[in-house]
């Protein structure tokens, strides 16, 4: 494995690396990260996000980017933005949908950040020439109002690892074992003292990258308003875990045994992200993904499309389970909502 042996290289001259600096190189090293070199996406690849699990999820954001443009008081200008959006299926799903706003489509100037060149290619194929991309949020041009969409973006940015021993908090690092493996270790951090007491064998993760984001978008959205959506697995309260995991064919894998070979990701942090975008003045809420999508009417479009399609009921009603149900996506994945102040997005209004 190329990357292992970079890595290994990498560990033997300065040390071992922290598990951020790790999932960076995993995910990003030009020359064999996995979103640099083989992102697999869909039934036939390493996991399967919401909108390849049914239109239903990509529409449905359309319909809600297109209100909420209207509650915004239907700008001339406004930047849509998809950030990490995949292979276009849910920018593609979304702009067909939206089309039953007059007027959102013509004043909507589409961009999507995306870093894999081999996924902006895929994105090209399905999209076309309707939009343009930009390597980070820097890149897409200011002086109007937001609407940004992030699934499944957040578990991708990098976090460290920080675990509680008898003596204290030590940072979990990833070094090089007997066997010329990479093995996970311990040592003393001088972060220690700005963490939470817990109990002996507690793991607490802190993402940076995550906070960065969160702390990017309140700045842009308090600047030129609007609004983000950013939907992901994780925790809405502060705690503990080690929620590091590796995914490949769609099956758990050791995150050390194949880097770059591999999908690896760890839960959003939403309320370090939401306290990041509130202390730039911006205002948050969340939702689970099952309420937030009930809340925009995902059993009656189902409904709709079974109307259509009475030989895909089947289908559709599974469709749905998995986006909805509390043992699928419904109540893990959340829906955390950042905007500017003084307005309330469709669907966070208090009920």
């Amino acid at each position: 494995m190329p990357l292992l042996e970079k890595l290994a290289a990498q560990i033997e001259a300065g040390g071992p690396l922290s598990v951020a600096q790790y999932m960076t190189a995993c995910l990003h090293d030009p020359e064999f990260g996995y979103y640099a070199t083989r992102p697999a996406l869909g039934e036939g690849g390493d996991f399967v996000t919401a909108p390849l699990v049914s239109q239903m999820f990509g529409e449905l954001i359309g319909v809600w980017a297109a209100v909420a443009w209207r509650e915004m008081g239907a700008p001339a200008g406004v930047r849509l933005v998809e950030m990490g959006p995949g292979d276009g299926t849910l920018m593609s799903d979304a702009l067909r949908a939206a089309r039953i706003a007059p007027g959102f489509l013509e004043a909507a100037d589409v961009w999507l950040v995306e870093t894999s060149g081999p996924l902006q290619d895929l994105q090209a194929e399905t999209l076309g020439e309707r939009v343009r991309w930009a390597k980070s949020l820097d890149e897409v041009p200011g002086g109007a109002p937001l609407i940004l969409v992030a699934n499944e973006l957040l578990d991708c940015l990098p976090a460290r690892q920080f675990v509680r021993t008898a003596t204290g908090w030590a940072e979990q690092l990833v070094g090089l074992a007997p066997t010329g493996g990479l093995a996970f270790g311990l040592s003393a951090s001088p972060a220690a003292g700005l963490l939470p007491d817990a109990r002996e064998g507690s793991v607490f993760e802190q993402s940076a990258a995550q906070e960065a984001l969160g702390a990017a978008l309140g700045a842009r959205l308090v600047r030129d308003g609007g609004v983000a959506l950013l939907i992901d697995y994780g925790r809405d309260q502060p705690g503990f875990g080690d929620t590091l995991q590796a995914l490949k064919g769609h099956e758990k894998v050791d995150p050390l045994a194949c880097p770059g070979e591999a999908d690896l990701t760890v839960h959003a942090d939403f309320p370090a992200v939401m306290a990041a975008a509130q202390r730039e003045g911006a205002e948050t809420a969340i939702l689970t993904q099952g309420a937030f999508l009930a809340r925009l009417g995902v059993g009656e479009r189902a409904e709709a499309l079974v109307r259509a399609r009475p030989d895909k009921a089947t289908v559709i009603g599974r469709q749905l389970n998995r986006l909805v149900a509390a043992d699928q996506m419904g109540e893990l994945f959340k829906v955390c909502c950042i905007h500017a102040p003084g307005w309330t997005p469709p669907a966070f209004e208090e009920e």
